[in-house]
């Protein structure tokens, strides 16, 4: 889907992954556009303790927060953010990934969500799972070194989080099984497989497919010592025009009792949520859970819970009830990618940032936000992105809110490049010396 002025989601950027600029579906020539159990695994202070059971921000005495969490998402699909192109030695990889850490702490960041499966691969020695093809050109291929425990050590000694970034159903950005390593277990189980959109997927609806991918990401949490599992905004794929996700024969041996397709969909999901929240704190007790969806649960149009906004919904869309896992704290923290500007009217930062407060209030459940630091200068962007100042806004704007405890960036890349000085503005206005995240 071609870029417009409407905005673009943080996967957007890597269309050749993702097939859908996702906050596109928020312009008005967009097909998205709307017309549309259980115990926290910790207790009500995120697990980490230091914010009391509100989950709200500590201030000193001036008004700054004594704890925030900044942090910066490293894409690895496609090669978007690391390594910068396949096939690199294992110095080489080595080297780019320490120079991206080391770059986060002289922006003053203290957290990386480095992307660890893109698409049903790993950067790690997996024994459920090929090695990705971003680090060879080969999937599969050993890239002769342990990417995720280097990045774990190498974090740690510099004083970050390393948050283990996975994306559950993604099987390839193309439709080829052929191309798949050869024992990937999509080719040896290719009833669990959807092609939708020139891609591949897992079928979320079936029971065995979500046993199967929590076990593979969570082969990661048992040998790693992550601070945290997070997981981005694909759930089921973003809607296509004239597209269906074909899974009507799971629909038909698991969906009797449901009142509709969606209903079952969104249960699956929300199995899935709930499920690694417990298994999680299995393996490896402490580790958080996080979550970052599309910035948009429902609009209030649809639903008088919703927000103030005219875009695509994640609880019909993707059938992703992100709202309820936040009232149920079955995550640690959301991070809602909230990739519009301040003013934008039908996906306002401003109108879409107090819903979010209020969301998280009383649940103990972190609320970072995520920033479109890659929009800040793109050409094809709106007016308000080529403004150094308007990410600077963004973190002033949310200050004045008491559940918002701090900000992920995304990509890497751009914290690197940052094309018109738009990260290093919201280092020097907001950033002055380093803190601990929320609760470390």
């Amino acid at each position: 889907m071609r870029h417009t002025g409407g905005g673009v989601g943080r996967r957007g950027v890597v269309a050749a992954a993702t097939g859908l600029l996702a906050s596109l579906l928020v312009s008005g020539d967009a097909t998205g556009v709307s017309g549309a159990f259980g115990q926290r695994r910790h207790d009500g202070d995120g697990g980490r303790g230091g914010h009391g059971r509100d989950g709200k921000s500590r201030r000193d005495p001036r008004g700054r927060r004594t704890e925030e969490f900044r942090g910066m998402w490293v894409a690895t699909v496609t090669n978007r953010d690391w390594p910068s192109r396949p096939g690199l030695t294992p110095a080489e990889q080595r080297a780019e990934l320490l120079a991206l850490l080391d770059r986060a702490v002289e922006r003053r960041l203290n957290a990386v969500i480095l992307q660890v499966r893109p698409s049903a691969d790993a950067l790690w020695p997996s024994s459920y799972e090929p090695w990705a093809q971003c680090l060879t050109g080969t999937q599969g291929k050993d890239p002769g070194w342990d990417p995720l425990g280097t990045a774990v050590e190498e974090a740690h000694r510099r004083g970050l989080e390393l948050h283990a970034w996975f994306n559950p159903y993604r099987v390839a950005t193309h439709a080829d099984p052929t191309r798949l390593a050869s024992w990937h277990p999509a080719r040896r189980n290719p009833d669990w497989v959807v092609t939708y959109g020139g891609k591949l997927y897992y079928n979320p609806g079936l029971p065995e497919v979500r046993r199967f991918v929590e076990d593979a990401m969570l082969d990661a949490v048992r040998r790693y010592a992550v601070d945290a599992v997070h997981f981005d905004d694909y759930f089921y794929p973003y809607p296509l025009a004239g597209q269906v996700f074909d899974d009507d024969a799971a629909f038909a041996a698991y969906g009797g009792g449901f009142p509709d397709r969606a209903a079952w969909r969104r249960d699956g999901i929300d199995r899935l949520v709930r499920e690694m929240s417990e298994r999680i704190a299995q393996t490896r007790p402490g580790v958080r859970f996080g979550i970052s969806p599309f910035g948009i649960w429902r609009n209030a149009t649809t639903d008088p819970l919703g927000s103030d906004s005219r875009g695509l919904q994640t609880y019909d869309d993707l059938h992703a009830d992100t709202r309820k896992w936040v009232k149920e704290r079955w995550i640690d923290y959301v991070a809602p990618q909230l990739y519009w500007h301040i003013g934008f009217a039908a996906a306002d930062y401003a109108k879409l940032l107090p819903w979010w407060n209020e969301v998280v209030r009383g649940t103990g459940v972190h609320l970072y936000v995520g920033e479109a630091l890659y929009r800040a200068g793109d050409p094809a962007a709106p007016a308000p992105w080529q403004d150094p100042a308007e990410l600077s806004r963004h973190l002033s704007l949310a200050h004045e809110y008491d559940h918002v405890l701090g900000h992920a960036f995304f990509g890497a890349r751009d914290v690197v490049t940052d094309r018109i000085g738009a990260m290093a503005r919201v280092v020097a206005d907001h950033y002055p010396t380093q803190v601990r995240p929320p609760g470390r």
